[in-house]
């Protein structure tokens, strides 16, 4: 009765940690994001279609909801920059949507793009 216990408790907690990690990377990274974010700017503008590597668009300039519909929808066409967009990675496109989504206008530390 007790290794039955035993186990089936090594099982939840083995369960419950999985799921975590997973949750955890499916949110991406948002240092990576800021990176990968600006380096689709920096292209853009070497190709002349932005004024400069800073990207039009700041993390505060939406709210954490919007950012979640923004990127739900799959609605990248105010960014600009189509070409370097259709390019990026899920990966990459997880890790833009941390960073943004983490520093929006409503979360405790919004930013601006420099």
């Amino acid at each position: 009765m007790f290794k039955k216990g035993l186990f089936v408790a090594t099982a939840l907690v083995f369960l419950f940690s999985a799921v975590g990690i997973t949750f955890a990377m499916d949110k991406g990274n948002d240092r990576k994001g800021k990176y990968t974010y600006r380096k689709v700017y920096k292209a853009c503008m070497e190709r002349g279609e932005v004024d400069s590597p800073k990207p039009p668009i700041s993390p505060d300039a939406k709210t954490q909801a919007q950012w979640t519909r923004t990127f739900e929808k799959k609605d990248f066409e105010d960014f600009g920059c189509k070409p370097e967009w259709d390019a990026l990675s899920e990966a990459d496109i997880a890790d833009i949507y941390a960073y943004l989504h983490d520093h929006a206008a409503d979360s405790p530390t919004p930013a601006k793009c420099k």
